[in-house]
């Protein structure tokens, strides 16, 4: 996922795409302790989407309470 498609995104998308990658990280976790796990760079795809999303949310958190102060 680029940084571009990110800040596209709603806010309401960004908790729904947060979620969905926190559950396919979990999978991963799980195939990977089972020895099932094909795609092993999946693993930091996922890890890096999440910290994007997290990034770009607290950007705009921090971009919210600026405006609000200022």
């Amino acid at each position: 996922m680029k940084p571009a498609e990110i800040r596209a995104m709603s806010d309401e998308e960004l908790k729904g795409r947060l979620l969905e990658l926190k559950k396919e990280q979990f999978n991963l976790r799980f195939q990977k302790a089972a020895g099932q796990l094909e795609n092993t760079a999946r693993i930091r795809q996922v890890r890096r989407d999440i910290a994007r999303i997290k990034t770009e949310m607290t950007a705009r958190r921090k971009h919210k309470a600026a405006q609000a102060a200022g």
